[in-house]
């Protein structure tokens, strides 16, 4: 199921962040509107966000004097231009600009590619570049993945120190799965990959990277059927899959 982007943090420090209360729902209302296709009135905004109408009103009346919400003749509500400005600095600053490395990569691997940020404890979709061939994988740009059950995420992981991995696992991997998860990011530290098998859809696999220098901590894969990102292809995939993130790394540096 795909859920509305948020925007890259900082790495973590160990230390949960404190949080301001209308900061937050503030958030909420605007990615209620984003998840109803970008318009919506206030009641299936205070829905979707689950605030009270008066709040919801509250907030709305503010972000419309600020510009990042209009007001529609029908009394609904829309995303504002102002918003425009801000996702374009964003989009610099994640994936977009970076699509021309990822499409060279698609060239050389006839597979999908994604770049993923480490996002309010989850993997966040930032770009992708999908394959040319006609069975081929898609993964919507925004969408959230756990750490626990995706290349992208257990790549990250095998890049911070074992007690954060402890940490993240605590707060989000079910328990029967904890041991065999820190395994695999051992594992991936050892080899400088990470597998998702078949964990986050049926057929599929992904086979992913960490990339490092970038605004959060990223992964860079590549997802395929798992008749084709077979055991004996992982070595090859992830040379190219590394290149790669130094070239991501390397362009990061230069901006």
């Amino acid at each position: 199921m795909s859920q509305t982007p948020r925007t890259p943090e900082p790495p973590r420090t160990g230390r949960r962040p404190q949080r301001v209360q209308s900061v937050d729902r503030t958030l909420d209302v605007l990615e209620a509107l984003a998840a109803a296709g970008g318009a919506a009135r206030s009641k299936e905004v205070a829905e979707a966000a689950g605030l009270p109408m008066p709040t919801v009103h509250r907030l709305l009346a503010t972000l419309v004097s600020r510009g990042y919400v209009l007001q529609l003749p029908d009394r609904s509500y829309c995303l504002g231009s102002r918003l425009v400005r801000l996702g374009a600095v964003a989009a610099r600053q994640s994936g977009v600009h970076l699509q021309p490395v990822l499409d060279r990569l698609v060239d050389r691997l006839e597979e999908t590619v994604n770049l993923a940020f480490f996002t309010q404890e989850a993997m966040t979709y930032v770009a992708q570049s999908a394959s040319h061939r006609s069975m081929r994988m898609f993964t919507e740009v925004g969408r959230r993945v756990a750490m626990h059950s995706s290349g992208v995420g257990k790549a990250v992981l095998s890049t911070l120190p074992q007690e954060e991995v402890r940490h993240l696992l605590a707060a989000a991997a079910p328990p029967a799965v904890r041991e065999t998860v820190l395994a695999e990011v051992l594992r991936a530290r050892r080899c400088g990959y990470a597998i998702d098998d078949e964990e986050q859809e049926a057929g599929v696999r992904c086979l992913a990277v960490p990339v490092l220098g970038g605004p959060a901590p990223a992964a860079l894969s590549v997802s395929a059927p798992s008749s084709r990102l077979v055991p004996e292809v992982y070595e090859r995939v992830a040379n190219q899959l590394r290149a790669t993130a130094r070239e991501l790394t390397a362009q990061w540096a230069a901006d």
